[in-house]
């Protein structure tokens, strides 16, 4: 219920600035480079293009809501999303919903 709370707020959101699958693809790539090495901050400034800041947060939120990461409160970003053991456990017989 909390998710669906969540993702209702973004979509209301104005996405004035609203961010390309290439974009957003970028910005995966770099967190999940960096992992929980560094800040929110950090990563924006080391991406290969420039991004807007707004542009920026609006791919966190949509990747934190989508549960492929997790900002602490020290704005490290963790990086959980593992497709290699959602793969493993398909090869296993495992039905993923």
């Amino acid at each position: 219920m909390e998710r669906v709370r969540t993702l209702s707020k973004l979509r209301q959101r104005s996405l004035a600035r609203s961010p390309t699958l290439d974009t957003i693809l970028m910005v995966e790539k770099a967190l999940y480079r960096y992992r929980s090495d560094k800040t929110i901050t950090e990563i924006w400034k080391l991406l290969p293009r420039k991004v807007m800041w707004t542009t920026f947060k609006t791919v966190l939120e949509y990747l934190q809501n989508s549960g492929k990461i997790l900002i602490a409160d020290d704005k490290t970003v963790s990086w959980l999303w593992d497709p290699k053991g959602v793969e493993r456990i398909k090869k296993e017989g495992v039905l993923v919903r």
